[in-house]
């Protein structure tokens, strides 16, 4: 049952908490054991509450999830896991992280609390509010990327950050929702009511919108931000951003596939190595070759 109850928790999807180590490195203290530590820390914690999360949503919905192409079998929606074990659990596990996120640092608890409550607001409510669905799911990578601040006291960590932050959770959620529409054509009203506001015109007009934003707001980032390199050779990672985004796009339009976007980076190699080149890139500029930072 324990590993039943983990497989609730959606463990692959915890790869999204992973953006609470930006401010980390961005900051310069990637290197810092205490700083390392403390955000190892939030990020344990996220994953937790998020877990918590995923069994709650799953508890409110074990019935149109059983009609859902993929959903039906989850633990819950196929009877392998009690209603009960995943209540107990969705109960029990922000009784444990939210006073240890409280006591890592108060500020972090504050956004934690806010994170675990925004996810219970979208899980009963705005997940059923055309557009406004996505934005919320923003909103939980935007405060996740603040827990990370917080953590280890940022000196030199640009805003434009939240900005590009803010900008790639839209671009996914759009496109995990374009892919819900393509799996579920005929059954919106039994899987996501959001779903029945969307089409896939629309989708694809907010996708491009978002790509162009995303694109511009990094590249603005990398030459403009204080704290980097004043030759801007950050501006060296630009390709691999533009080649992820892109093959995001090749995945959804050609491949059929993004209804689980943290899934695909998972499995999918291209994806893998512009984001492994992106980070070695970004680790070169900040940490290896020993640049003037502009202020």
């Amino acid at each position: 049952m324990l590993l039943t109850l983990v497989e609730a928790m959606r463990p692959r999807q915890w790869t999204k908490n992973a953006v609470v180590f930006a401010a980390l490195v961005f900051d310069g203290k990637l290197l810092a054991p205490r700083y390392l530590l403390a955000t190892f820390a939030a990020f344990v914690m996220f994953c937790l509450l998020s877990g918590a999360v995923y069994l709650i949503n799953d508890l409110a919905d074990v019935e149109k999830d059983r009609q859902h192409p993929i959903k039906k079998g989850r633990p819950l929606a196929s009877g392998r896991l009690s209603p009960r074990a995943a209540a107990v659990a969705g109960a029990a596990l922000p009784l444990f992280c939210l006073p240890l996120a409280f006591a890592l640092e108060p500020r972090v608890g504050l956004i934690a609390l806010g994170y675990f409550a925004e996810n219970l607001v979208y899980s009963f409510w705005l997940k059923n509010v055309v557009i406004v669905d996505v934005l919320m799911l923003a909103l939980g990578f935007v405060l996740r990327v603040a827990g990370g601040v917080v953590v280890v006291d940022v000196q030199r960590f640009s805003p434009w950050l939240y900005i590009c932050m803010t900008l790639l959770a839209l671009f996914l959620g759009f496109g995990k929702r374009r892919q819900e529409i393509v799996l579920t054509t005929g059954q919106g009203n039994a899987t996501r009511g959001s779903l029945n506001d969307y089409s896939i015109g629309l989708l694809d007009h907010l996708i491009g919108m978002v790509t162009a934003a995303t694109v511009m707001a990094y590249s603005l980032y990398t030459f403009s931000a204080s704290g980097l390199p004043v030759n801007d050779t950050m501006m060296l990672s630009i390709p691999f951003v533009l080649y992820g985004l892109f093959r995001y796009l090749y995945l959804i339009h050609v491949r059929g596939e993004g209804g689980a976007p943290d899934e695909l980076l998972l499995r999918d190699r291209p994806l893998q190595v512009a984001l492994g080149l992106w980070g070695l890139t970004a680790i070169a500029v900040l940490y290896v070759f020993d640049f003037p930072l502009r202020q």
